[in-house]
């Protein structure tokens, strides 16, 4: 039995062995360069080796690869910044790729694997003109970002700031916020946590600029730079549902923008939150409107760790007579962790015990700490 299967399986074995040494040497040289030096699979090295097939001989992919590990790259780092950017394997590795590494090294202070790192994440970058987008777009940057760190979360956070040219995008879209009196920390603040308002289409920004200005919010007003990241956040659509989310709870439409204008960041809260803090507010704590319209904020607060905790701590002192004046709750969610601790609990040291239980005991202990 043992010599009828050899005997029928040999040849189809000697055929497939063939026919895979005959696949394998009619693959173009990048194929097993890239499975060889760079730790490709087979799989990878078929979709990459597409794009390279002009490649014939080693020499030039073997200096890029040599910069890059005398760089500081791992195999890693090589492997994920070849599949994502193979041109790079063509590049002029003394005229085209070691210049900017060297501004990643000079400008951002990126050495070894951490240029490793940041490259190989952001690998199309060695694409990029240095003269025309890169050191422009960089400098730029580090004007409003003196912590490079911060400069490197922008790039890593918005690669289209580099993608086009500074010039056309990145600085009038600069002066434009500036003209809106978003200057210094705001729009250091602003680069930081929105950046893609830095690279849309000047018209677009300008767009949204008059948007938040038909909203009622002054150039003049510092909460100007918050309502237009508010904004950028989120689509007119969802803005509109926490607008009527406010409403089904007595407020009016200007009354609901009033809170918007005092506290942008409102608008960001989930919808989830928002109706809790509601609900909340008007129905377990029957504070009125026009407390929440003149402190918005207290929406934004943790109703489980502060909110309702401060609450009981109150209800105890007023049951028990305690409070000389009765306080405004609005006030008393707004004030520090350590200032509700002395007017509130420390100093009635008779019901200490109580009002720690009530509140959190884990916020006395981390005071006294």
């Amino acid at each position: 039995m043992n010599r009828f299967y050899r005997f029928f399986s040999s040849p189809s074995s000697s055929i497939a062995s063939a026919d895979n040494t005959s696949s394998s040497n009619s693959k173009p040289f990048i194929f097993k360069y890239l499975i060889d030096k760079c730790n490709f699979s087979e799989t990878q090295a078929q979709s990459t080796s597409t794009r390279l097939s002009h490649i014939k001989h080693p020499q030039k992919p073997d200096s890029v690869l040599s910069l890059l590990q005398h760089s500081g790259f791992s195999h890693t780092h090589i492997q994920k910044a070849i599949h994502s950017t193979p041109q790079i394997l063509v590049a002029d590795p003394q005229k085209t790729l070691k210049p900017k590494l060297a501004l990643l090294q000079q400008q951002l202070g990126l050495y070894d694997s951490d240029l490793g790192q940041f490259v190989s994440n952001n690998s199309t970058f060695l694409t990029m003109s240095l003269e025309m987008k890169l050191l422009p777009c960089i400098q730029t940057l580090k004007k409003i970002l003196p912590d490079s760190t911060h400069v490197i979360q922008v790039l890593q956070r918005c690669k289209w700031i580099v993608y086009k040219d500074p010039a056309a995008r990145l600085l009038p879209n600069i002066s434009l916020l500036q003209s809106c009196g978003i200057v210094e920390s705001q729009l250091s603040m602003l680069l930081k946590r929105q950046p893609m308002l830095f690279a849309m289409k000047s018209d677009r920004l300008q767009g949204l600029v008059e948007r938040v200005k038909e909203m009622g919010f002054s150039t003049d007003s510092r909460m100007f730079v918050y309502a237009l990241y508010t904004v950028s956040c989120m689509s007119p659509e969802r803005l509109e549902r926490k607008l009527e989310l406010l409403g089904r709870f007595g407020l009016s439409r200007e009354e609901s923008m009033a809170m918007f204008r005092k506290a942008p960041s409102l608008m960001r809260t989930s919808e989830k939150k928002l109706e809790l803090g509601m609900q909340c507010f008007q129905s377990v704590l029957g504070e009125d409107r026009t407390a929440l319209i003149r402190c918005p904020a207290c929406l934004m607060y943790s109703i489980e760790k502060r909110v309702l905790p401060r609450w009981r701590v109150v209800g105890i002192l007023r049951s028990k007579l305690l409070l000389k004046k009765d306080p405004s709750f609005v006030n008393v969610i707004q004030i520090s962790e350590a200032e509700f601790l002395r007017k509130y609990i420390l100093k009635f040291g008779e019901v200490s015990d109580e009002l720690l239980l009530a509140y959190k005991g884990h916020a006395f202990k981390s005071y006294v700490v």
